[in-house]
């Protein structure tokens, strides 16, 4: 599970890998929008939550998933890279639980994932 007293969580880059990881627990009509890597952690954000994959062990056979329904949301920030500074940082803060920051590395389409908060902050 995501340490909501951390607060952080490594570095992500974009890729597809976690997507095809976390298809079994997909919803019908849930589809994956993006996903990013760290080290050997994943996010991926589709059309109703954001699931947060936390690989386990020597081996990393064994994974922890954590669902973060949009409709959990209270609050986020969204902080863009700039000319020398290339990481793109994305805080959200969830009703109960704590805030959670996500930090980007790389080409990232965080006013994408932006949009696709509001949606379901404010639809």
């Amino acid at each position: 599970m995501i340490d909501f007293n951390n607060k952080g969580f490594f570095k992500l880059k974009q890729n597809n890998e976690y997507a095809e990881r976390v298809t079994a627990l997909l919803l019908d009509g849930e589809e994956v929008v993006d996903a990013y890597k760290a080290m050997r952690d994943g996010v991926v954000f589709t059309t109703k939550r954001i699931i947060a994959v936390n690989v386990q062990g020597i081996t990393g056979s064994k994974k922890d998933f954590t669902s973060l329904p949009y409709k959990n949301i209270v609050a986020y920030s969204v902080e863009t890279s700039g000319t020398f500074d290339l990481d793109s940082e994305l805080e959200i803060y969830f009703s109960s639980l704590g805030k959670v920051k996500f930090e980007f590395t790389g080409k990232t389409s965080i006013v994408e994932i932006s949009r696709l908060i509001s949606k379901h902050l404010l639809s």
